[in-house]
């Protein structure tokens, strides 16, 4: 069972159940967008620096909360893989993937000498280097036919989705869903992948990081 927390049923049955759903949804954002704002740094140009607890130190019981998330919304799309790139996104994915029942696999940003010589491989701007970096995926773990289900930390001009979407599309895989932990709207890497035409789910969407603010998305 994917799900043991969401099956209890309380109060009024079904009612009970949804609203129970409803709640642990919630407090799940809602712990993400406070340690944002705690522990979050914004560093300017729109670079959101968050190494304490997702890039560089992870919080394993936060990381598994967000998974817990994504595994909710993307229950129904019939996922056979995760896909993301090393190494921001690797946390948020490997989480997620558990509460799926899915394996994970990572785009490397640098080939290993175990990796075969025919590869998938893409190029992709990264924000916070400066520069085109490399994403190789091995088609010994991506193959003809398989649903990817792409997660990572940020979406924020969407180009390193994009790459990830491309090495799928080149194993013959098909792209069913995105997960981005922080989205930063402001970037517009929404609309860039507007035209995949599949399911996109922010856990945190930030509008604004003008005046050293981090100002988030209003809840509809």
């Amino acid at each position: 069972m994917l799900f043991p927390d969401f099956t209890r049923r309380i109060g009024n049955g079904l009612h009970g159940t949804m609203r129970e759903i409803c709640l642990v949804m919630e407090a799940h954002v809602k712990e993400l967008k406070e340690r944002i704002l705690r522990d979050g740094k914004n560093l300017g140009g729109g670079i959101l620096k968050v190494d304490s607890f997702v890039n560089h130190q992870v919080d394993p019981l936060l990381m598994d909360a967000c998974g817990r998330e994504f595994a909710r919304r993307f229950a129904n799309l019939g996922a056979t893989k995760v896909l993301t790139a090393e190494i921001s996104g690797i946390a948020p994915a490997v989480t997620t993937a558990i509460h799926l029942g899915l394996p994970v696999v990572y785009a490397r940003k640098n080939k290993p000498i175990t990796m075969p010589d025919q590869v998938y491989l893409t190029l992709a701007p990264s924000h916070t280097k400066g520069r085109m970096v490399e994403l190789i995926v091995s088609p010994e773990y991506l193959a003809n036919g398989e649903k990817v289900l792409i997660i990572d930390d940020f979406l924020a001009s969407g180009q390193t989705i994009l790459g990830l979407a491309r090495l799928a599309e080149a194993a013959g895989s098909k792209i069913v869903g995105i997960g981005a932990l922080i989205e930063k709207t402001f970037e517009g890497g929404r609309e860039a992948l507007k035209t995949l035409g599949i399911p996109i789910e922010s856990l945190a969407c930030i509008t604004s990081m003008e005046d050293d603010q981090i100002v988030f998305e209003e809840p509809t």
